[in-house]
C-alpha cells in the first residue's frame, strides 16, 4: 500500500485541520460510538444488579477513560499508540467474562482481572503483532468486510429501537421512520452538500434527527435536568482491586480476542486511510490498547478495543486525520467529567443512530470488498479462504444460540464473528496458501498471485 501525502508533504492521516473543523468531525465521532460506551456497563449492571448510583459512576468512568485511551492511541508515546484514526471503546467481547467474574469475586474481582489482562496484553503485544504476516489481502479483507457485516445487526436492532422479544416498541412505524428519515438525511446531505457541509453529514443527520424525534415526543431529555454539572469516579472508587489467577486467565483469553480484533481494524483503517501498517504499528497499537485497558481498571473502566464504527466513519467521510479523532477523546473525556453533557449526548433515540450506523456499518463492509479485489478471486484456493471464513462469521448474529451448549472459553471466540472469521482466514490461508505451496493452483489465472504471499503483500 502506497501512502497519499498531501500538497504540503503531510499524510491525511497527520493533517491538522482547523479548530472548528476538527471540533465537528470529532463530536460526529462522538455521537456515532457513544451508544456503544453506555452499553456495556448496563449489560454488567443489570446481571449483577448493580445500583443507579454504581451505574452512573461507571458510564461516567468509562466515557473519560474512552477518550484517555482514544488520544493514547492517536497521538502516541514511547511505542504506545498506532497514530492512526482509531477511536478506542469499551468492547463487547469482556461481557460474559466480568459478569461471571463479578458474581464470584464483585467490583474488585472485575478490576483486578482487567488491570491484569492489561499489563499481560502490553507484554504480549510485539509477539503478538508478528502474526501480522498472517494477515495477506485476502485476509485482512475478509476480515474488514466481516466487521462491517457483524456491525450491521447492531445498526438494524437500534432503527427497530431496541432489542426484538424485549423491547414493547421494537419495529414500530416511528421508529422504523426516524431510522429512515435520518438515512435520508445523510444521503441527500452527501450527495448534494458541499465542502464541509457534506463531511458533517452523519453529525447534521443525528441532530435534524433527534429535533424531529423530539417534537414527536420521541427523545426523552428528562434524565439532562437531574443529571448533575460535574462528577468523576476517583481511582479504585469501588475499593482495591483483587487478583485472583482464574479471573486473570479469563481476562488474558478475553484480551487475546481483543487483539484479533484490533489487529484487523488497525489494517482496515490502513486500508481506508491509505496508510501504510507494518508489525510495529500494530504492536504500538496493542500496548496502546494494554496500557488503556489497566489504566481503566484502575479508574473503574473496562477493557478498550478500536471501534470498527468508527472507521466506517473515516470511510464515509473521508475525513483521515488523526487529531480529529483525537478532538473526539477531548469530548469524551469531558463528558466523563460533565454527567449533564453526557445526558444530552445519551437523549439520542436509538432508531437515530440506526439509520446513520447502517450507513457507517456498510461503508467498512464496502472497505473489505475494496481490499478483496485485489485478490486473485479466480484462485480456487482464496475463494474457499473467504467463503469459508465469511459463513463461519455469520454464525454469531444468525444464529446466536448455535454455540450456547459448548465450552465458556470456546464461546468465547467462536460468539464474536469478527475473531471467528479472523481465526478460519488465516488458519485456511496457511493452509492452502502457504503450507508446502511451491506451485500455483491449476485454477489461477495469475499463478503468482495464488502462490505464498510476498513480503510486501504482509498487510492490508
Amino acid at each position: 500500500m502506497t501512502t497519499a501525502p498531501t500538497r504540503n508533504n503531510v499524510h491525511p492521516v497527520d493533517e491538522v485541520l482547523a479548530p472548528q473543523n476538527m471540533i465537528a468531525f470529532g463530536l460526529q465521532h462522538v455521537l456515532s460510538m457513544y451508544a456503544g460506551i453506555v452499553a456495556v456497563p448496563l449489560v454488567l449492571a443489570s446481571a449483577l444488579g448493580l445500583d443507579s448510583e454504581t451505574v452512573v459512576r461507571i458510564i461516567g468512568a468509562s466515557f473519560f477513560m474512552c477518550g484517555v485511551a482514544t488520544i493514547i492511541q492517536t497521538i502516541g508515546f514511547a511505542g504506545f499508540g498506532a497514530k492512526l484514526p482509531i477511536v478506542q471503546g469499551t468492547t463487547f467481547a469482556s461481557v460474559a467474562t466480568m459478569i461471571a467474574i463479578g458474581k464470584s469475586f464483585g467490583l474488585p474481582g472485575i478490576f483486578g482481572a482487567v488491570i491484569a489482562g492489561g499489563v499481560l496484553t502490553v507484554l504480549l503485544a510485539p509477539y503478538f503483532s508478528k502474526l501480522l504476516r498472517f494477515f495477506p489481502p485476502v485476509v485482512a479483507g475478509t476480515v474488514i468486510l466481516m466487521i462491517g457485516v457483524s456491525l450491521m445487526p447492531v445498526a438494524i436492532k437500534w432503527a427497530g429501537g431496541g432489542t426484538p422479544g424485549i423491547t414493547p416498541t421494537f419495529g414500530a412505524p416511528i421508529n422504523l421512520g426516524l431510522a429512515t428519515l435520518t438515512l435520508v438525511i445523510v444521503l441527500l446531505l452527501t450527495r448534494f452538500g458541499k465542502g464541509f457541509l457534506s463531511r458533517v453529514a452523519v453529525l447534521l443527520g443525528l441532530v435534524i434527527g433527534t429535533v424531529v424525534a423530539a417534537l414527536l415526543g420521541q427523545a426523552d431529555f428528562s434524565k439532562v435536568a437531574t443529571a448533575e454539572w460535574f462528577g468523576f469516579t476517583m481511582p479504585f472508587h469501588f475499593g482495591t482491586p483483587t487478583f485472583s489467577l482464574v479471573p486473570v486467565l479469563s481476562m488474558l483469553l478475553v484480551m487475546l480476542v481483543v487483539m484479533v480484533e484490533t489487529t484487523a481494524d488497525l489494517l482496515a483503517i490502513g486500508e481506508v486511510t491509505d496508510k501504510h501498517v507494518d508489525a510495529g504499528d500494530v504492536a504500538k497499537g496493542l500496548r496502546a490498547d494494554g496500557l488503556s485497558t489497566a489504566l481503566g481498571g484502575i479508574f473503574c473502566a473496562f477493557p478498550f478495543t478500536a471501534f470498527a464504527q468508527n472507521v466506517g466513519l473515516v470511510r464515509f467521510t473521508g475525513i483521515k486525520s488523526r487529531f480529529v479523532v483525537a478532538v473526539a477523546g477531548v469530548i469524551l473525556m469531558l463528558l466523563g467529567f460533565l454527567p449533564k453533557l453526557s445526558a444530552v449526548v445519551s437523549a439520542i433515540p436509538l432508531p437515530v443512530l440506526g439509520g446513520a450506523g447502517l450507513v457507517l456499518f456498510g461503508t467498512v463492509a464496502a472497505a473489505g470488498v475494496q481490499t478483496l479485489s485485489k485478490v486473485n478471486m479466480n484462485d480456487t484456493r482464496n475463494l474457499i479462504i473467504v467463503a469459508v471464513s465469511v459463513a463461519l462469521g455469520v454464525i454469531p448474529s444468525t444464529v446466536p444460540t448455535l454455540y450456547e451448549k459448548l465450552p465458556e472459553q470456546a464461546q468465547l471466540f467462536l460468539d464474536s464473528g469478527i475473531t471467528s472469521a479472523a481465526l478460519a482466514a488465516i488458519i485456511l490461508n496457511i493452509l492452502f496458501n502457504i503450507v508446502g505451496n511451491n506451485t500455483p493452483h491449476p485454477s489461477s489465472l495469475a499463478p503468482s498471485s495464488s502462490n505464498a504471499p510476498e513480503p510486501s503483500d504482509f498487510h492490508a
